[in-house]
Order: structure tokens, then C-alpha cells, then sequence
């Protein structure tokens, strides 16, 4: 190919990707328009939290509220999405299985390891194309459990496998995005436990495509103080989800969290991406839960 030919392809690549961003901000700001939400925040729910509705409902009860995304599913769930309008804010992890028939890739498992980095890019590559050739960004990681290694060998261990993923994230224009969970309660022994050991990860990364999916549930669990770790160190947060401490469930005074301070907080960062509602209801009417929470968060 002639280097003449090459630009052109890039550029012509670049015009698409700049028009699927423009087209996707334009999609945001009517939907925002249309529900008459305030459109400060861009509104997502994590859709196994509702295992007895369709996903064809939930698609079209949360556009009806304003969602602009349903997340955590696999690229063969994007054409109900687009069917709808919607966009998949944060797509789930592949797996892969090891030699023994144990998955690769959901929380116990990931890159933390070494012996498990082949696979695990082996995994990701084709998810990182589907996610971009979708024109979507972010898609979910996790760090695996400690199962006895140390949390500073882990962090090594992550950068490294990691790294052998940006080259393409960053020619793709995908982030990837390691979920902060809680090993008190809902995840024992899972090593990404911490804001301060995720952070020192992107740092070791060192790219802008690697950031953090800080859930407010699992780090008021672990650590608090959500608000000024949020002011602090919003730069290392690609994502956000939502749950009601304790029990994970509704979002309202039912619970201990401030959720439209925290939203706040959220918009006077800058925040350009979602914020997912990943609660699991506790009342019948499930839908009805969902549409009070992104009245929560609509600040």
C-alpha cells in the first residue's frame, strides 16, 4: 500500500470515528431533551440487576426515562441496543477458558497473573475491535483474586499484561476499565479492592486508555470518604455505578448514601461519561425503582 493511500485510509478512519462521537453526544442531548431530565448526567443501568425483564423491555422502559445506555452485555446484545437507540456505556468481559476448563476473565480470574496474560489478550483483542467497530468506549477488566500473592506483585503483574493491550485500545479508542469492587462483602480475597491500588495501576499502565470503573457502593464499603476521593481523583475515573449501602439495594433514604450530593460532585468534575444504576431492587415493581433513581441522580 502506498503511503499516500495509507493517510487517506487514516483520515477517512478518523472522520468516521470523530462523526460516531458527534453522533453519539447528539443522541445523548436529545434523549436528555426528550424525558425532560436535566442533562448534567448521561443515565445507564447494568442489566443483570433485572434477571425477569427482557432485555427489549428494559431497552425500551429506560428509554422512555432517559437512559442513553444498558450495559454490562457481550456485542451480540448491541443490535437490540441500536434498535432503540441506545448505546452499551460499558460492555462485559470476554472469557476464555485455561487448560483445566476454569474461566478466564470474570473477577477471580484476570491479570494478576502472568501465567494468564496470553489468553486473556487473546480474549481481549477481539472484544476491544467489537466494542470500537460498534463505536462505543469503554469495556470492563478485573484485577482476579489474591489467592495468596501479594498485593504489590499483583500490581506488576497487572501493568504488565495490561500494557500488551494499550497499543491497540489506543488505536481503537477504547478504554479499559478495571472495575474497584469490595472483598468485605460481595467479592473476598479480589485484589482491586482499594482507590488507592487501582490508581497506582493507571499510573503504572500509563496510558489514557486504561482507567478505573469506580463503583460508589463497593468503595463506601471498603474506604468512604466517596465524595473527596471522587474531587481528588476523578482523572482515574472512566465510569461510575450506583448501589444503596447496605444491601445494594435502592438508592433512596432507605440507605445510607447522599447520592444527589455525590452526583454533584460527579458533574462538577467534568464527567462526560455514564453513570449506570447497578442497584438490585427490593420492590416488586422493579421498573418503577429504576425511574427513582435516575430522578436521584438527575441533579
Amino acid at each position: 500500500m502506498s503511503p499516500s493511500t495509507s493517510r487517506r485510509s487514516f483520515l477517512q478512519t478518523g472522520a468516521l470515528a470523530a462523526l460516531s462521537v458527534a453522533a453519539l453526544r447528539q443522541r445523548l442531548e436529545a434523549a436528555d431533551a426528550a424525558s425532560g431530565l436535566k442533562g448534567h448526567i448521561h443515565h445507564s443501568v447494568c442489566k443483570w440487576c433485572y434477571p425477569k425483564v427482557s432485555l427489549e423491555d428494559l431497552c425500551a422502559a429506560g428509554k422512555d426515562m432517559g437512559l442513553t445506555s444498558v450495559e454490562l452485555l457481550q456485542p451480540a446484545d448491541y443490535p437490540t441496543l441500536q434498535k432503540h437507540g441506545l448505546a452499551c456505556a460499558m460492555t462485559s468481559n470476554p472469557t476464555i477458558k485455561r487448560p483445566d476448563g476454569k474461566d478466564l476473565g470474570p473477577i477471580p480470574r484476570a491479570f494478576n497473573r502472568k501465567e494468564h496474560h496470553d489468553l486473556l489478550v487473546q480474549a481481549y483483542e477481539p472484544q476491544i475491535a467489537a466494542v470500537a467497530d460498534a463505536g462505543f468506549t469503554n469495556l470492563i477488566c478485573f484485577s482476579g483474586n489474591r489467592d495468596g500473592l501479594d498485593d504489590e506483585t499483583g500490581l506488576k503483574n497487572c501493568a504488565e499484561g495490561l500494557k500488551r493491550l494499550m497499543a491497540l485500545c489506543e488505536k481503537k479508542k477504547v478504554i479499559l476499565c478495571m472495575e474497584l469492587l469490595n472483598s468485605r462483602v460481595n467479592h473476598p480475597d479480589y485484589m482491586c479492592d482499594k482507590s488507592a491500588w487501582g490508581i497506582e495501576l493507571c499510573k503504572q499502565v500509563g496510558s489514557a486508555n486504561f482507567k478505573l470503573l469506580y463503583d460508589i457502593y463497593h468503595m463506601q464499603i471498603m474506604e468512604g470518604d466517596v465524595i473527596a476521593t471522587i474531587k481528588k481523583n476523578h482523572e482515574f475515573f472512566a465510569h461510575y455505578h450506583t448501589g444503596g449501602v447496605p444491601g445494594r439495594h435502592e438508592i433512596d433514604d432507605t440507605q445510607e448514601l447522599n447520592y444527589a450530593a455525590i452526583m454533584r460532585a460527579i458533574v462538577e468534575t467534568g464527567h462526560q461519561g455514564h453513570v449506570a444504576q447497578e442497584f438490585i431492587p427490593a420492590r416488586p415493581d422493579v421498573i418503577s425503582s429504576l425511574k427513582q433513581a435516575v430522578g436521584i441522580c438527575d441533579v
